[in-house]
């Protein structure tokens, strides 16, 4: 019945090639059980939450994957997202974690739209290549300068603004140790090098003293502090308009570039345009339906995961990997002390090891076109020196417009750009200190 369900046969795959898929896949991505409760509970939501409302919907969205669109593709919160709920939606523009879990809402009922309608399809094709790889790239500096501060690797500085911090204390030693830890595991090609890189710093930091050991299994905490705690009209305000278009964006580029890209490396696309992929547009509703139920539970943006492509690699090629990941998820639940007891030193190497990763899109700007590249550079910078995703997103957008326009080259630039740069410029004017 399963190997029916999912066409194995016609994929030339088995059941013991998928159950062995989805578990190297999980253990690629499990990270995220431990980091975004870290990252999300700076808001002042519960921890304890969030870490089942992370699992949750990581299986939600992972189980819609592999029962709907039958893609071997998992699903949980996505880096980046949440670091712009936390930092800035929350820590900079000041809105309280309900209204940003409303605004997370609001986006992913956008995006199922464009998704059914097929605007994302003009979206997609309306936004430069360069400008694509430089807000990946960006959202990986973003991260990196989180990593950095929060681990006391850098501080801030009254002279330069920022400098290097206590080389000799504990959790910098300790970040430094898991980030080696992680490449060199990375590099031997090991599964889930993330994740083993997280649970090693977490003992050596509990040897060492510097953190307390909870212990590792429970019941499940409760998901009520987060759960339905979403401000739908609270997000619904002019201010946090500029958020959901941040959201709608990043999302639209994330899970687009994702799918296709693990998609591909799995041959489950076809010639021809890309729509014409019946897998890839029920990936894409099944991605955004993730999204809202995901806030329904009190979490930041679910998103494909590119950690898929180790599944993949390891021979996934159904909806059976990404069910197989689902189960995982919820097995995961039970870890809740385990993850309390995680300290910042050992979530920051992640976070500056996943930042080196995204820096690699820097290769796919053209650099030979200052048009191109300008833009893209600014829009790069300007997250982590804003401390602000969306400010990236506004000075590349508006920049790359008005670079076309004064060296006169308009009509390279696609209505979709014009239209984003427009709403940009729109929400300086009227809010210039968000």
């Amino acid at each position: 019945m399963i190997a029916d369900y999912f066409r194995l046969e016609a994929h030339g795959t088995t059941v013991r090639t998928e159950l062995v898929a989805g578990v190297t896949t999980f253990l690629t991505m499990a990270y995220i059980i431990f980091v975004n409760p870290d990252i999300l509970s700076t808001t002042g939501m519960d921890r304890d939450a969030v870490f089942v409302a992370t699992c949750l919907a990581a299986a939600i969205g992972s189980a819609i994957m592999g029962l709907w669109a039958n893609w071997p593709i998992g699903m949980a919160p996505g880096m980046g997202l949440n670091a712009f709920f936390a930092f800035t939606v929350v820590g900079a523009l000041g809105y309280t974690w309900q209204q940003a879990l409303g605004a997370v809402f609001i986006s992913g009922v956008i995006f199922l739209i464009l998704s059914v309608t097929g605007i994302r399809r003009w979206l997609i094709a309306g936004i430069p290549h360069s400008m694509r790889s430089a807000i990946a790239a960006g959202i990986g500096l973003f991260l990196a300068i989180i990593a950095l501060t929060s681990s006391g690797l850098v501080v801030a500085s009254p002279a330069t603004f920022v400098t290097l911090g206590d080389v000799t204390s504990a959790p910098v030693l300790l970040t430094v140790t898991g980030f080696l830890v992680i490449a060199a595991l990375d590099a031997l090609k090991v599964p889930g090098a993330i994740l083993i890189g997280i649970l090693a710093v977490t003992l050596l930091s509990i040897a060492v003293g510097n953190s307390e050991f909870g212990g590792i299994l429970s019941a499940p905490p409760s998901v009520a502090p987060t759960f339905m705690q979403l401000d739908v009209m609270g997000a619904l305000g002019l201010g946090l308009v500029n958020v959901v278009l941040v959201l709608v964006l990043v999302e639209v580029f994330d899970a687009t570039g994702t799918l296709i890209g693990v998609a591909k490396r799995a041959g489950l696309l076809v010639e021809g345009p890309q729509h014409s992929n019946k897998g890839l547009s029920r990936a894409l509703m099944a991605d955004s339906t993730a999204i809202v139920a995901g806030s329904m539970l009190g979490t930041s943006s679910t998103t494909a995961y590119v950690e898929s492509a180790a599944g993949v690699q390891a021979g996934g090629r159904t909806g059976l990997t990404a069910l197989v990941v689902a189960v995982l998820f919820l097995g995961a639940m039970f870890l809740a002390p385990l993850a309390g007891s995680v300290p910042v030193q050992a979530t920051a190497p992640a976070l500056l090891y996943v930042a080196t990763l995204m820096l690699r899109e820097l290769v796919e700007i053209d650099w030979d076109d200052v048009t191109e590249a300008a833009p893209s550079v600014l829009a790069a910078l300007a997250m982590p020196f804003t401390y602000s995703i969306a400010n990236g997103l506004a000075f590349g957008f508006i920049s790359y417009a008005g670079l076309k326009l004064l060296t006169g080259r308009s009509r390279e630039v696609h209505v979709a750009t014009w239209v984003v740069a427009a709403l940009f410029v729109i929400r300086f004017v009227l809010a210039p200190h968000e």
